[in-house]
Parts: structure tokens; C-alpha cells; sequence
């Protein structure tokens, strides 16, 4: 019966939603990397005034919405004796609060849809972070050119996080280690400045990789 109720819910909100057999801890795990994501594209969305960026937090919200619905229906498949029960009280309070983040990240985006004077100071108060988001174009001169994210090692030496590229008219969002970087690619990242730095004077050509890694 408790089943029965989770999938009406999840049915009227987002259609038919097949059960999964991926594990509870696979979940919990792309449910961190999504919510880890969803912040990030949310937050430049709003320093960008960028609708695409916003469609695509509120598309990875409803994700999360689904991956909320298998863990708790798996809890409850799981939960034959109060022992049980009690272990999977501490899985849910997890996956709740990654669920509660990916909600405030898609709050975030419904600024753009208010009143222009509004959206004009969310710049001014992003700023004030510790770490930016910039975006990043890859000039024709620029030895990234051709090389993985994975090679380049980025975040690892310059503690920058790649969160989107832009290539031609599509986009890519949470690019992994195997996406490859090309000239004339739009790069949305965030960090500190002097590693945005970094990465921008070897995306423009300004100074090879070699530079950043020695």
C-alpha cells in the first residue's frame, strides 16, 4: 500500500516512473554529484542572467524528484523489522537534504523570472564569494586545444571546477574527464580568482599548461 501511494504521487508530478534496480548507495552517490552540479549551474544562471543554464537546474531538479522517489520506495521494500527501519531513517535524512539543496538551487533560477531591477544586483551579491564563476573562451592559440579534461587535470592543479561548456549552439553540462576542449569552446567555470586566472591565460594562449602544472 505504502508503494502504491509513492508511485500515484510521483505519477501525477512526473508520468510513469519505472522501478530501478540500481543500489541505494549508487544512487546517494549520483544523487551528490547531480546536487553538487545543480548548485553550480543554479548560481551561474543567476550571475548570467542565462535561461538555458535555468532550464537545465530546473530539468536536473525533476531528476532528483525521481532518484528521491526509488530510494525512498527502496527504504521501504527494505524495511522488515525496526532495525532495518532505523538504518534506513538515516539514509532517507541524507538523501532528503540533498533533495532540499537541489530545491533551493532551482528557488535560485525563479529570480529570472522577476522583476529586471532584482536580477541587476544578483552579480553584485555573487561577487562578494570566496570563489567566482567566470566564463572562459578557448582561443585558436591555446595548447588545451584537442586535450581531455581528465589530461588537462584542471581542478587538480588549479582548484577550478569546469561546470559547463558551450560549443557552438549546444551545451555541455558537468563535462567529464573524457570531454575533450576545442578552440572557440565557452567554458562556465568556478573558483578562486587566481585559478580562474590560471585557466584563462592558457584557454586565451597567454601561456602554455606546462606553466600551471611545473
Amino acid at each position: 500500500m505504502r508503494r502504491a501511494k509513492l508511485e500515484k504521487e510521483l505519477k501525477e508530478e512526473h508520468g510513469e516512473i519505472p522501478y530501478e534496480q540500481t543500489s541505494v548507495r549508487e544512487l546517494l552517490t549520483l544523487m551528490k554529484d547531480t546536487t553538487e552540479l545543480i548548485v553550480d549551474l543554479a548560481y551561474a544562471a543567476a550571475a548570467f542572467e542565462n535561461r538555458e543554464l535555468a532550464e537545465e537546474v530546473r530539468h536536473l531538479e525533476s531528476e532528483m524528484d525521481k532518484m528521491m522517489y526509488q530510494i525512498r520506495l527502496k527504504c521501504m521494500l527494505a524495511s522488515r523489522t525496526m532495525e532495518a527501519a532505523e538504518q534506513m531513517t538515516g539514509i532517507l535524512q541524507v538523501a532528503s537534504s540533498t533533495e532540499k539543496i537541489s530545491d533551493a538551487a532551482e528557488d535560485m533560477v525563479k529570480l529570472l523570472d522577476m522583476d529586471l531591477n532584482l536580477r541587476a544586483i544578483l552579480p553584485h551579491i555573487l561577487s562578494e564569494a570566496d570563489e567566482k564563476i567566470h566564463t572562459i573562451a578557448i582561443y585558436p592559440s591555446s595548447d588545451m586545444i584537442g586535450k581531455a579534461i581528465g589530461q588537462l587535470m584542471i581542478e587538480s592543479h588549479t582548484g577550478v571546477r569546469l561546470i559547463a561548456v558551450r560549443r557552438k549552439n549546444r551545451w555541455i553540462f558537468g563535462p567529464d574527464a573524457d570531454t575533450k576542449l576545442f578552440a572557440n569552446d565557452l567554458m562556465i567555470v568556478r573558483g578562486v580568482e587566481s585559478g580562474c586566472r590560471e585557466v584563462r591565460d592558457v584557454a586565451h594562449g597567454e601561456m602554455p599548461w606546462s606553466e600551471v602544472i611545473r
